[in-house]
């Protein structure tokens, strides 16, 4: 199975990461390819399962983008260090682990593995870790 990770320090404290990854509307404005998010009444516990709403590929019959709707189910949560969850539909899964380097500053590992031909890119830890550096740099800034 093909596993690819990246790390990046967050201009956050582990505490500010761990409550903005804790918030189920935010994934979708980290997370490549996501636009909705339904939690359930759980929010973010093991065992939880949230609806997803992601753009498939596109179809040479219909034009753009078809949105795609799908689930995941987080398979592990230690607040406020380790999260691991899977898209079920993808067979992705995905661990992110926070260690706070500073009273402001942590260093977040985003590993993420697929099915062989799973159509999971290289570049999908790194793009992910990027957004959510942008968003805690923006919240650092505030």
């Amino acid at each position: 199975m093909p596993t690819y990770a990246a790390s990046r320090e967050l201009l956050a404290s582990r505490d500010d990461v761990w409550s903005f990854l804790a918030e189920p509307n935010r994934l979708s404005d980290w997370w490549p390819g996501l636009h909705g998010v339904e939690p359930d009444r759980r929010g973010l516990a093991p065992g939880a399962r949230w609806r997803i709403r992601s753009r498939g590929t596109p179809n040479p019959l219909v034009g753009s983008k078809v949105d795609v709707a799908g689930t995941m189910i987080f398979l592990e949560v230690q607040p406020p260090g380790f999260v691991s969850w899977q898209f079920v539909d993808s067979h992705l899964d995905v661990e992110l682990a926070l260690a706070a380097t500073s009273p402001d500053r942590t260093q977040a590992r985003l590993t993420v593995s697929a099915p062989l031909f799973g159509g999971l890119r290289r570049s999908l830890p790194n793009r992910a870790l990027t957004r959510l550096h942008a968003l805690c740099q923006t919240g650092a800034q505030a």
